[in-house]
């Protein structure tokens, strides 16, 4: 559970929602014909930039927003260390059972224990890093869509909430309504850009990166044990992808 994005969203609707009550009614700040206006706008306009299999397909990513565990980059060097000090010892063979538990991390191993090349294992891999990445790279467009499209449709329904109020001038009673429909929406439109669509965006950005640096640094750790390097060479070079304060030497230890 990423704590930071729950926390992150559920207090900023805690402060503005106290805003609106210690200023008023809650009820005030409702109001059906912008609320149409704004979510099912944008939500129908993001659908047309998009087929409708990739746009139902973002209801499984952005749970990645919330709840994702990305594997530890010093965990996955310390196992591909492992793996490559038992592939020296006993062959590609005495891979074949030892308990991986990332996906991606697996399937190179099993490529490995059948016997195929460096240049197939390479591509292969290579492929799956980035066919993962696209598909993730389309869930953040469908939501940075709809943080575009949210203040425009506020923007839309205010005219229209401008219009009806003049064409009502002589009617005091109709102003009201048609006023609040004007500046609702463009609240509306505001709240959903950046309150909910731009978070998510840029997490999931986060998570996508963090998975293709992770795919990364196991690609090299493979085509490594592939090499048979010395277990020792495999963990500077997969350090490499550590930041620097992480990388620590055996003198330090």
């Amino acid at each position: 559970m990423d704590i930071a994005t729950i926390v992150g969203v559920l207090g900023a609707i805690a402060f503005i929602v106290m805003a609106m009550v210690m200023n008023g009614e809650l009820g005030l700040y409702i109001n059906i014909p912008s609320i149409l206006i704004v979510f099912g706008g944008t939500i129908f306009v993001a659908l047309a930039n998009y087929t409708l299999s990739q746009f139902l397909g973002a209801g499984k990513v952005v749970v990645k927003a919330f709840s994702f565990k990305t594997d530890a980059p010093l965990d996955l060097i310390d196992k591909a260390v492992e793996m490559a000090d038992a592939a020296r010892k006993g062959g590609f063979l005495a891979l074949e059972e030892t308990e991986i538990d990332n996906r991606f991390f697996r399937k190179g191993i099993d490529m490995l224990v059948d016997g195929h090349d460096a240049e197939v294992v390479r591509q292969t891999l290579q492929k799956d890093i980035d066919l993962t990445y696209q598909r993730h790279d389309q869930g953040v467009g469908i939501f940075q869509a709809m943080a575009d499209t949210a203040p425009a449709m506020g923007m839309i329904g205010t005219l229209i909430g401008l219009v009806a109020m003049l064409a009502n001038m002589d009617d005091p009673k109709a102003i009201g309504p048609a006023m609040a429909v004007a500046l609702l929406t463009t609240l509306y439109g505001a709240f959903l850009a950046n309150v909910i669509c731009l978070p998510i965006a840029a997490k999931l950005k986060l998570r996508m990166e963090e998975e293709k640096l992770n795919q990364e640094l196991i690609l090299d750790g493979i085509l490594g044990i592939q090499d048979g390097q010395n277990p020792r060479i495999i963990e500077d070079l997969l350090k490499n992808y550590l930041a620097e304060s992480k990388r620590v030497t055996d003198e330090e230890e």
